[in-house]
C-alpha cells in the first residue's frame, strides 16, 4: 500500500500491485503507453524506481583554463540575459544592445574569474568534469489493485519488444497493515479458510 499525501487532510492509502518488473526506464514507459493505447485508465498506473545509486560520467579533465573557460561561458549567457532583461527600459535600439553587449562582456569576465578562482582553490582535490544522474536498478509498473486483473489481462495481449528484460519481483514482506503502517510476519497471519 502507498500512501499519497494531498496536502489537506489526512494520506489517501492506495493499494498497489506490481504488474511487470524491468532493468530500464524505457521498457516501464513503453508498457505504461502499450496499456494506454489499448484504453487502459493510465491514472491508476505507477512507475516506481528501486535500488536508486549515482552514476557519474567523467566527461573531461579539468584545468585552471578550462575552468576560466567553463566560467566565462556561464557568464557570458547570465550577463547577456540580464542585459536584455535591462535593455527593455532603454529607449533607443542602440542603447539596448549596447546594453546587452557590456552586460555580456562584463558577465563573461566575472564568469572566467570565478570559474578560475573556484578552480585554483580546490587545490587539485577535483581535476575533472563529470555529470551525475541517480539512476534505479529496477523500474516496476505498478497498478491499483482495483484494476489489476484488467491491466493484466491488457498486457498479455500486447506485444513485448524483444529487446525488454523483465525482473522478477522482490521477495514479499508479507501482508501491509496499514493500522501499524508495517507488514504482518507470516507467523502472525491468520490462516485462509
Amino acid at each position: 500500500m502507498t500512501q499519497l499525501h494531498t496536502g489537506v487532510g489526512s494520506p489517501v492509502v492506495v493499494d498497489r500491485r506490481t504488474l511487470v518488473g524491468y532493468d530500464n526506464y524505457e521498457a516501464a514507459q513503453r508498457t505504461v503507453d502499450a496499456l494506454s493505447d489499448a484504453g487502459f485508465p493510465v491514472e491508476h498506473v505507477a512507475i516506481v524506481g528501486s535500488d536508486l545509486r549515482l552514476e557519474e560520467t567523467i566527461t573531461g579533465r579539468m584545468t585552471n583554463g578550462r575552468a576560466a573557460l567553463l566560467g566565462a561561458g556561464n557568464g557570458l549567457f547570465f550577463g547577456l540575459l540580464v542585459g536584455a532583461f535591462l535593455g527593455l527600459f532603454t529607449s533607443t535600439t542602440l542603447s539596448f544592445f549596447m546594453l546587452v553587449l557590456w552586460a555580456g562582456l562584463w558577465g563573461a569576465v566575472m564568469g572566467a574569474a570565478f570559474g578560475f578562482l573556484n578552480h585554483y582553490y580546490t587545490r587539485g582535490k577535483r581535476d575533472f568534469s563529470s555529470r551525475s544522474s541517480i539512476v534505479a536498478g529496477r523500474y516496476d509498473v505498478l497498478v491499483a489493485a482495483s484494476h489489476a486483473d484488467h491491466a493484466r489481462a491488457v498486457l498479455d495481449g500486447v506485444a513485448r519488444p524483444a529487446d525488454t528484460v523483465v525482473v522478477d519481483p522482490p521477495p514479499s514482506a508479507g501482508v501491509y497493515d496499514p493500522g501499524a503502517q508495517r507488514p504482518i510476519a507470516p507467523e502472525q497471519r491468520r490462516p485462509e479458510r
